[in-house]
């Protein structure tokens, strides 16, 4: 990653160094001459991205001559949310998405991906001359590869992808005006660049969201990773997990309650604080090593195992077609919602709780936890990913913007309100993982300790790479 405006940091990582970016409002000045001859930027869509990413690029080139106006179609429901912060027909702010695309020299496209899939053509047909295309996620390209299509040529072709959510890189970026460093880690990507300028362009616009720490990938390693990690520990693994625990607990005869708190809010709440403060053995460390190893041991090739085969039907397309072949379907029957397992009605009660009770680690559900994202962190290097993508994907995303708005709420709800990607995958995975749990992981867990495999977890290179992301870690955790 090399850039002709922005000075960037050499991270040392396992086996070697990666070059990224340190963001900061003092480089907004910087944003005119970065985004080279970028005079309009068109965000489509309205979603939790797009409207976080809008008012972000908004609020950040703020009294420079760059535009930034959104596109939506003429009869979408969003139009009167986008209107109410701002964007406007009346200011050139506020349009229909084909006129937004044809006046764009940056066109960020955030719309579904199954709608994008199906709209890219048109969209693409709209594009002035040498306008550049930005994506925040490489499904598109997996989906165009899938079948026989591609990008089209004379047009740089970026990615800047947060890690983590639209609400999340809104409220950290607000958060970021009186705390310096707040934000949401991103990874960029240049597939395209016929004009030379394409790195600085997405640097620039990584900066104008608010990231405090950039890091280079691929198009294709991003999508993979992203989806991947989606059905894996970020949402389906955890969901998965949790709900293994709690019937678990239920057994062992825990009251309901306290079956939430150590399936559940263990995860959510001291887990993801302490990796996120600390990284993966202070969790191994806090609570009852014998347990957590024997745990940790009856777990990772299990959750190995099913990584494996989600990254597989990934790379090949099948994960992909199956988010596609979902589109038409739930426009006539939406997804029911899964908030109504017989765990989630005790959560109430256990955030009420919170204010005059400390819920420990579980060694149990901690060994567990710890397994399935190491498994995952473990697969993604195999594969060949960046240690920087690895460990954003793997845990930052996971700790420091996903569980705790899991805290905030619970996992039910935020996988019923995911995007539809996440949940579509969340759905078909979560169970495998809860299977895998119960039939496999929670019956051995009682067998001595691998201590080959406890040795590898606690020599693993992902605490170096781990500790060197966190030196870049934001100065205040997400307000959710």
């Amino acid at each position: 990653m090399r850039s002709d405006v922005f000075e960037t940091e050499t991270l040392t990582v396992p086996g070697g160094t990666e070059t990224v970016l340190r963001g900061g409002r003092h480089l907004f000045p910087l944003l005119p001459q970065a985004f080279h001859g970028v005079r309009r930027i068109g965000v489509i869509g309205w979603g939790p991205q797009g409207r976080a990413q809008a008012k972000n690029l908004r609020d950040s080139l703020s009294g420079t001559e760059i535009t930034v106006s959104v596109g939506l179609r003429p009869d979408s429901p969003s139009r009167a949310d986008a209107r109410a912060h701002g964007f406007t027909e009346e200011s050139g702010t506020l349009g229909d998405v084909l006129a937004v695309v044809a006046e764009s020299d940056l066109v960020v496209l955030l719309i579904a991906d199954a709608a994008l899939a199906a709209q890219h053509q048109e969209i693409f047909a709209a594009l002035k001359p040498g306008a550049t295309i930005g994506l925040s996620h490489g499904f598109l390209l997996g989906h165009l590869r899938a079948t026989g299509g591609d990008l089209p040529a004379g047009h740089a072709v970026i990615a800047v992808c947060p890690k983590g959510m639209g609400d999340s890189v809104r409220r950290l970026y607000e958060q970021g005006a009186t705390v310096n460093g707040a934000g949401i880690n991103a990874s960029i990507a240049v597939h395209a660049d016929p004009d030379g300028h394409a790195t600085d362009r997405a640097l620039a616009w990584s900066v104008g969201l608010g990231s405090p720490y950039t890091f280079e990938t691929t198009l294709e390693s991003e999508y993979r990773s992203d989806v991947v990690g989606e059905r894996g520990i970020l949402l389906g693994a955890v969901h998965g997990l949790v709900e293994a625990l709690y019937r678990w607990f239920l057994l062992d005869g825990s009251d309901p309650v306290t079956a939430y708190e150590r399936a559940c809010e263990t995860v959510t709440g001291p887990i993801a604080r302490t990796i996120s403060r600390a990284g993966l053995r202070a969790v191994r460390e806090g609570t009852d090593a014998e347990l957590f190893d024997r745990a940790y041991s009856a777990t990772y090739a299990a959750a190995r195992e099913i990584v494996a085969e989600i990254y597989d039907e990934v790379a090949d397309g099948t994960e992909l077609r199956s988010v596609v072949l979902a589109d038409a379907r739930l426009a006539v029957r939406p997804m029911s919602r899964i908030g109504g397992s017989p765990m989630w009605a005790h959560g109430d009660e256990v955030r009420a709780r919170r204010a005059t009770h400390e819920t420990p680690i579980d060694p149990l559900t901690a060994g567990m936890f710890v397994a399935t994202m190491v498994a995952q962190v473990d697969e993604f290097a195999d594969r060949g990913h960046a240690w920087s993508e690895i460990v954003n994907e793997s845990i930052i995303e996971a700790v420091d913007s996903l569980l705790p708005y899991m805290h905030a709420r619970d996992v039910a709800y935020m996988v019923d309100n995911c995007s539809r990607t996440a949940r579509l995958g969340t759905r078909r995975w979560g169970p495998r993982f809860q299977a895998a749990y119960e039939q496999i992981a929670l019956p051995t867990v009682g067998a001595q300790a691998d201590d080959k495999l406890v040795a590898g977890f606690l020599s693993n290179p992902v605490h170096e790479a781990l500790a060197a992301a966190a030196e870049l870690r934001p100065s205040v955790d997400i307000s959710v």
